[in-house]
């Protein structure tokens, strides 16, 4: 990546942001706003609309008319599909762009930024845009005298509620599937990372999506996200982000029209390093990268590190030698390994369970503090704790931050015991030699994605999504249409 490229873009300056409803930018009903405060300084970027719940009734409005105008939802599949295309278009076209407005505001490294946002995002626009004429609808097998046909339709308007810490990725990963499928949407991005979002509204536009068939809502979780989740106009509701917030979003359904809730939520998973992996330098390697890429802010992330006790200390030597070489700084300089924490208040959470992993008696083998404080950004030094028993909070509630808990285990019976010991089933990872013992360990852990000697890397042929408290339902994959398309059946009697 070219440095002056990036550098070019570092402070080209951001207007004041407004809502896109209907096609158009509009300022929230009570000219409301929130400072952006951008991580790598701690210096005001920008501003953004903090819509109340009169704005969010509006877009949902615009979505419904939309919708039932068929311009788009009883459009023919050739149109919607060279729409997509073109979308994934513009984001190539303009990547570099979104991926250091993305960073400015949340502080991902630029290398992971511009691969993970508008490198993911494109993908999977062009993903759904082959998908979506490859749906049919099925003949019943009944008996002589009946037709039994089952249609596929889109639900109508879609509310989406997406995170701060992958931004574009995320919200293609449930805008592409909903618009495919024909429906309108409503997009609440979070507070703390709207700029891309609403530059990607822009690009949707210019690629020729009917006004009113995606419109951007932006603001405090509290005012526009509650709003989006009681509206009685939204008929299924997509959510990436904290269990607190999923199951208040569940309490809307119920309080409201009961709409489908489908919830992507946190982890703590389980990466198990068994002493015959095929590799220990590359495993080493790959979960470094699997914890402290984007500072630990990935969902996924591999932040309980479980090894077999015959390897265990060679193997933190690794991981601590590894670590300290890691650079931590600016997320625009492309040689930086890791970036800022996105927020002064996640930097504050981060640090609260670093002194409570020390006060439980687990052992600080790196990091553990906040650095380079004068910049004014908010960034953190990776950290490893060693010897974390499983019943310590580090290895039980999800820090989303650099944070990782290594834990010693004798044998495969209590690396099981060990992995599934959390209210959590997102992702996990399992390092042996061993075929049969991976295809057990894939079958006994309790997560919806178990990587085999890697971590991470999956890409829109499989589905992701958790089990137990990390939520229900799939993002990516063919799997993703099922929440945005309703079954339909027509019972003929033909005598």
């Amino acid at each position: 990546m070219d440095q002056a490229a990036v550098d070019a873009l570092r402070h080209k300056a951001v207007p004041s942001q407004r809502l896109f409803i209907g096609g158009a930018w509009s300022e929230a009903r009570e000219r409301a706003a929130l400072d952006v405060v951008s991580p790598l300084d701690g210096r005001r970027l920008t501003s953004i609309a903090d819509a109340d719940a009169g704005d969010v009734d509006r877009a949902v409005t615009a979505a419904r008319n939309a919708f039932d105008a068929g311009t788009w939802s009883r459009a023919a599949p050739a149109f919607r599909k060279k729409v997509l295309h073109k979308i994934a278009d513009l984001i190539e076209a303009h990547a570099l762009e979104l991926a250091v407005l993305g960073v400015r505001d949340n502080g991902t490294e630029i290398g992971m930024a511009f691969k993970a946002e508008p490198g993911s995002a494109a993908g999977t626009f062009r993903y759904y845009a082959e998908a979506l004429d490859k749906i049919y609808g099925e003949i019943a097998p009944t008996q002589d005298g009946v037709l039994g046909l089952i249609h596929r339709e889109p639900v109508g308007v879609v509310g989406a509620i997406v995170p701060w810490n992958f931004p574009m990725m995320i919200g293609a990963w449930k805008l592409a599937p909903a618009l495919a499928a024909g429906n309108s949407v409503v997009l609440k991005p979070a507070e703390g990372a709207s700029l891309s979002l609403l530059r990607l509204a822009e690009l949707c536009a210019e690629a020729g999506l009917p006004e009113g068939v995606l419109n951007v809502v932006t603001g405090r979780g509290q005012v526009a996200g509650e709003a989006l989740g009681l509206h009685m106009g939204v008929d299924v509701l997509a959510f990436t982000g904290s269990g607190g917030v999923g199951r208040r979003l569940l309490e809307y359904s119920a309080r409201s029209n009961l709409k489908r809730i489908y919830l992507e939520l946190g982890g703590k998973s389980p990466n198990i390093v068994f002493a015959d992996a095929p590799d220990l330098e590359r495993a080493a390697t790959v979960s470094i990268s699997g914890i402290f890429r984007n500072s630990g802010q990935v969902c996924v992330a591999g932040s309980r590190l479980l090894v077999e006790k015959r390897v265990h200390n060679d193997f933190v030597e690794k991981l601590v030698d590894r670590v300290g070489k890691l650079k931590v700084g600016d997320p625009l300089d492309v040689t930086t390994n890791i970036g800022a924490v996105s927020s002064a208040e996640q930097l504050e959470k981060n640090l609260r369970y670093v002194a409570q992993a020390r006060e439980e008696g687990a052992g600080l083998k790196a990091g553990g503090s906040r650095i380079l404080e004068e910049t004014g950004g908010y960034y953190m030094a990776p950290t490893v704790f060693d010897d974390v028993s499983p019943a310590m909070t580090l290895a039980q509630e999800e820090v989303f931050g650099p944070v990782l808990a290594v834990i010693p285990f004798e044998d495969e019976a209590e690396a099981i015991r060990i992995a599934n010991a959390t209210d959590y089933g997102l992702a996990a990872a399992v390092w042996t030699s061993d075929l049969a013992r991976a295809h057990r360990m894939v079958r006994a852990v309790n997560a919806g994605v178990v990587h085999v000697n890697t971590y991470g890397g999956a890409d829109n042929t499989v589905p992701l999504g958790g089990h137990k408290q990390s939520g229900n339902g799939h993002d990516k994959s063919l799997h993703a249409f099922d929440k945005y398309i309703n079954l339909k059946t027509a019972w003929i009697d033909l005598t």
